[in-house]
């Protein structure tokens, strides 16, 4: 399944020019290619095409002035105007020469305490970017599914397979009985025992990981309730999926690749659903939790024992 871009401007204070950048590579994938033509332009050259008005960034990008408005108004600007506005904000920002304080573009000569403030920027601006693309009502449903499941699998390889197995373990800490699968195989034959109200849950950047699709697929079918968590709502992974849970598409560099950026939004998003479910069955869950680090205290403490 997919979701429709809202594209009615939803109130409040409009970004700031800074943030433009970061709302275009979270929305991006959820806008239509003519939007997305809009969005990438006003990115990537904010100094031209503040200078243009809105009939002359539609035929710069091909598109027609309604649509430009509408990228606006996504964009979270109440109009046009507005928009130009923060574009020739952001260009005389850079035309001064004044860099921010941290970029996160690391260079192979950084020195190491840049390394760290970059990667810091970068964390910070990438659990922003998730919690603001973040559909709550699609997480509480999410949520729900999940605490009233008989049984959880959970679908994720390479980097993703980290953050199936933390979300498997947090899980199970609180009495749920959750299972993460890396191995493709496996995967498939768990999903083909699982009916309805069983859940499984699929763990992609991408939201093209054929690894992933096929057991949560198989899931789907089965009559389980389906959750993707990925940065591409509009991917093949999202045919399956009754609930998307949409992470932030960080920008991918030589030295620090996607799978880096996206494992922390991921992390986000499962913390958000741990918490949820907790919440949800805080009466079994507390014991639950209470009990796992009474089994475990001795290990902490050898002497105790």
């Amino acid at each position: 399944m997919t979701h429709d871009v809202k594209e009615s401007f939803s109130g409040g204070a409009p970004p700031a020019p800074a943030a433009l950048a970061a709302k275009v590579r979270t929305l991006a994938p959820s806008m239509t290619r003519s939007m997305q033509r809009v969005a990438e332009a006003v990115a990537g050259d904010p100094a031209g095409c503040a200078a243009l008005t809105v009939t002359g960034l539609a035929e710069l990008t091909g598109t027609s002035e309604a649509t430009v408005v509408r990228t606006a108004r996504l964009l979270g600007y109440p109009g046009y105007r507005d928009l130009r506005l923060a574009l020739a904000g952001l260009a005389a920002q850079q035309q001064s020469g004044r860099a921010p304080a941290v970029t996160a573009d690391i260079a192979v000569d950084d020195p190491i305490a840049d390394v760290v403030a970059k990667l810091a920027y970068d964390e910070q601006q990438t659990l922003a970017d998730t919690a603001a693309a973040l559909d709550t009502v699609q997480l509480g449903t999410a949520v729900g599914a999940l605490a009233g499941a008989r049984r959880i699998d959970i679908y994720g390889v390479g980097a993703s397979s980290l953050v199936g197995q933390d979300l498997a373990q947090k899980l199970l800490r609180i009495g749920l009985i959750a299972h993460a699968h890396t191995d493709p195989h496996l995967a498939v034959t768990n999903a083909v025992q699982l009916r309805s109200g069983d859940a499984a849950v699929a763990i992609t950047h991408s939201g093209s990981t054929g690894d992933v699709i096929e057991p949560l697929r198989v899931a789907f079918d089965r009559g389980a309730t389906t959750i993707a968590i990925t940065g591409r709502p509009d991917g093949p992974i999202s045919q399956y999926a009754d609930h998307v849970l949409t992470t932030s598409t960080a920008r991918e560099s030589e030295l620090r690749p996607a799978a880096m950026s996206s494992r922390t939004s991921q992390l986000l998003v499962v913390d958000c659903l741990f918490i949820g479910i907790a919440q949800r069955t805080y009466e079994t869950a507390a014991p639950a939790l209470s009990a796992s680090y009474e089994a475990l205290a001795h290990r902490h403490n050898p002497r105790t024992r």
